[in-house]
C-alpha cells in the first residue's frame, strides 16, 4: 500500500491510477488518511469489486451463511460429491428415457404398417 498526499495526486491522477491497478494508494491530507485509490485491472476486477462492495449481495452471502449454520443448504465442499453423483443419475435416467422412447416409437411405426 503507497501512501500519497492528496496534492500529489491531483497533480497527476493518471499516474496514480495506474499504480491503483496494482496496489492500493492511501490519499492523505496534512499527513492524515483521507482517502484511498483503487484501481482495476481488468473489467473483471471492476465488476468483483462492485460485487463484493454491494450492499445486497452481502445481505445474501450472510443469509447464505446463517442458513448454513443451522444445518440447511449443501456446504461448497459437498458441491462436487453430490454432481458427481447428479451426473450418474442423469446418465442412467437419460439412458432408461432413451430406450422408453425407441420402444414407444417403434410400436407405433408397426401401429401404422
Amino acid at each position: 500500500m503507497k501512501s500519497v498526499a492528496l496534492s500529489e495526486v491531483k497533480d497527476d491522477l493518471s499516474r496514480y491510477l495506474r499504480m491503483a491497478a496494482e496496489e492500493e494508494v492511501i490519499i492523505t491530507r496534512h499527513g492524515k488518511a483521507a482517502g484511498i485509490l483503487i484501481g482495476f485491472a481488468s473489467e473483471d476486477d471492476w465488476f468483483d469489486y462492485r460485487l463484493e462492495n454491494d450492499p445486497r449481495f452481502i445481505r445474501r452471502i450472510e443469509a447464505a451463511r446463517a442458513s448454513l449454520r443451522v444445518g440447511h443448504g449443501i456446504r461448497f465442499e459437498d458441491l462436487e460429491e453430490l454432481d458427481h453423483k447428479g451426473s450418474n443419475r442423469r446418465a442412467t435416467t437419460a439412458a432408461h428415457s432413451g430406450r422408453a422412447r425407441s420402444k414407444r416409437s417403434g410400436s407405433v411405426r408397426h401401429g401404422h404398417r
